[in-house]
């Protein structure tokens, strides 16, 4: 399976993202070829497990034979009924051992199946394009990743047990027929009913399983929209909506999931019915031939016994038709995922960045007549040049939506420019491996999302085993040392879901740390610095200046004191780099300039004036 997207000339004019994915594409393929796939690479133990089964079957259908041998000979005529007992005995114990052995290998081998499946979805999901995650519900690749999975596991831990339930079938078969044709022919009568049954019932059923997994993926998506976003919730006052919303949910897949029950309901009882129709014509049939001296007694219930045998295997097969047509739904949705092909995607042959110490300083951001949207048909921005060279640092400031985090976006490859070029040393950044290209450059987002983690771990997330003293030191350098002496653990103390357990400027301080642990050679601080209060904002711009020497640096921001920090201001408008300078030239020159920084967001304990005044005007 590929999951790369080809590759092209990346200095050409690629087009939109999307039509590149539409064009890459392939043909979808069928979500049993993907099990099928996974399968075989189990092949041995499965065969494993299946062998086990046959011995199983061997076993099991002995003891009946066996049981006729006791009656006809130890009952009615030689009494060696403990010799028979024992022996049936040692072949139950047989049986049970192999029982044992085959639920134990099946079972082992479908949690493998599920374990690589989920994480072959896992590692395409990650390598998936921002566009694709900007518009995929959390909750339905959780539900993918967890429900639908467990439904194909559920289906292969059948798969052995029914091959040797199989086995039986047709030896059990094989045994009545040399015993008694004419007896066997009325007990396997209902066989065909069952075959025609399940050709219906798989019919039937597809479309129902199909309805199931996706309203309980809609459900999962509903409670993680309603965990996640709890403050929100709580703060309107709207747990009656998100209660509503789960409600509807849950009440579809009762409705969806009856309707699925209601054709099950006539399915599996006719697997149970059947063989039992043929039990009573063998006793009835078998009955009368005993009776008239042509049949043993110990035959009648040698078949007897068979006959029941063939009920759990018959029964057997219809659960693995039922879970097959759940595992084919979840499937196709697992390979729905998966068929998805990467927009963005290393080239096959990536060049290297150069090393730092190794001829020119490194660090060096260029974008040259860079055109972008995010639909092709608006762009955001048009014609936008800029140089950052290394070891200097930018600030990009605009009013709200006029795409300065774009720019990081197209920096880190996150999206591919419709035209022009980004380049990092000199290198497009599509040439560029993206591991590589995403090391290079540490950004500190505006939104902080920190993991249920450490302190330390969190801080050292992007090098996890980095020593003490770098962790503390790049605490220090951001700000976050003091604080987190004083938690309860310090840097052992674990931050909670999302980090929600400090505050905002505490995670974006923290998230400062880790980009520096990171030791990129391009920093970019994307509104970093928006939750801090401005006291501690002082702190950080101190310290951040220590970071940025030797380090190309680009500040995404709105308050003046933030932009301070940069060598040099890049005004965004419309688009397009409207003037480059210094805070105090753009000041003086550009009345736009001054009106972002006056509209921007006022710190605490400040009014519009205050903006006013720290932009310079008035």
């Amino acid at each position: 399976m590929s999951t790369a997207a080809p590759q092209v000339d990346p200095d050409a004019p690629s087009g939109s993202a999307a039509a590149a994915e539409e064009r890459a594409a392939p043909e979808r393929t069928s979500g049993w070829s993907l099990l099928w796939a996974t399968l075989s690479r189990q092949r041995v133990a499965l065969g494993a497990a299946v062998g086990v089964g046959l011995v199983w079957t061997a076993a099991k259908v002995t003891i009946p034979q066996l049981t006729k041998a006791a009656i006809d000979r130890a009952i009615a005529r030689d009494g060696s009924l403990a010799t028979w007992t024992a022996i049936i005995a040692s072949a139950g114990v047989v049986t049970g051992l192999f029982t044992a052995t085959r639920r134990y290998l099946a079972f082992r081998e479908s949690r493998l199946t599920e374990t690589l499946m989920r994480e072959e979805l896992h590692a395409h999901v990650q390598r998936l394009h921002a566009r694709f995650h900007d518009l995929a519900q959390t909750g339905q690749l959780m539900s993918r990743a967890s429900s639908d999975l467990n439904q194909v596991q559920q289906f292969v831990v059948m798969i052995p047990i029914t091959l040797s339930n199989i086995a039986q079938i047709l030896a059990v078969a094989v045994v009545l027929f040399l015993s008694d044709p004419v007896l066997a022919a009325v007990a396997l009568l209902p066989l065909p009913f069952i075959n025609v049954a399940s050709r219906r019932f798989t019919r039937r059923i597809h479309s129902a399983v199909m309805q199931v997994q996706a309203e309980q993926a809609q459900l999962a998506a509903v409670v993680e929209e309603s965990v996640s976003g709890i403050r929100v919730i709580k703060g309107f006052g709207a747990e009656r909506v998100q209660y509503d919303k789960l409600a509807r949910e849950a009440e579809d897949i009762r409705t969806v999931s009856l309707r699925a029950a209601r054709i099950r309901s006539g399915f599996l009882p006719a697997i149970d019915l059947l063989p039992s129709a043929g039990l009573v014509a063998v006793l009835g049939l078998g009955g009368h031939r005993v009776l008239a001296g042509r049949l043993s007694v110990g035959d009648l219930v040698a078949f007897n016994v068979y006959l029941t045998m063939l009920v759990w295997p018959l029964r057997n097969i219809g659960m693995l038709v039922a879970l097959g047509q759940r595992a084919a739904a979840a499937l196709e949705r697992v390979r729905e995922v998966l068929d998805t092909v990467p927009a963005i995607a290393s080239p096959a042959v990536p060049r290297a960045l150069p090393r730092p110490g190794v001829g020119a300083p490194v660090g060096r951001v260029e974008l040259a007549r860079v055109r972008f949207g995010y639909d092709p048909t608006r762009p955001v921005l048009r014609d936008v040049s800029l140089v950052v060279e290394p070891g200097t640092s930018l600030a990009i400031v605009g009013a709200t939506a006029s795409g300065k985090s774009t720019i990081v976006r197209l920096l880190l490859r996150f999206y591919d420019v419709d035209s022009g070029h980004v380049r990092l040393d000199g290198i497009d950044v599509r040439h560029l491996d993206l591991a590589e290209l995403r090391r290079a450059v540490g950004v500190v987002f505006e939104e902080t999302l920190l993991f249920h983690d450490t302190v330390r771990a969190n801080v050292a997330f992007a090098v996890p085993d980095a020593p003490d003293d770098v962790v503390e030191r790049a605490a220090r350098l951001a700000g976050a040392h003091d604080f987190i002496v004083g938690l309860p653990q310090g840097y052992d103390t674990v931050v909670g879901e999302r980090g929600y357990s400090l505050s905002g400027g505490q995670r974006q301080r923290i998230a400062i740390a880790r980009a520096i642990v990171a030791d990129p050679r391009v920093l970019v601080l994307d509104d970093a610095t928006s939750a801090v209060d401005p006291t501690k904002e002082l702190e950080i711009r101190e310290a951040m200046r220590t970071v940025m020497t030797g380090r190309t640096t680009i500040v995404i921001a709105h308050r003046p004191a933030t932009v301070a920090l940069a060598d040099r201001i890049a005004l965004l408008d419309g688009g397009v780099i409207a003037d480059v300078g210094t805070h105090d030239e753009l000041v003086s020159r550009s009345e736009r300039y001054r009106e972002v920084l006056a509209a921007s967001a006022v710190p605490d304990g400040s009014d519009a004036s205050d903006a006013t005044d720290a932009a310079g005007v008035g």
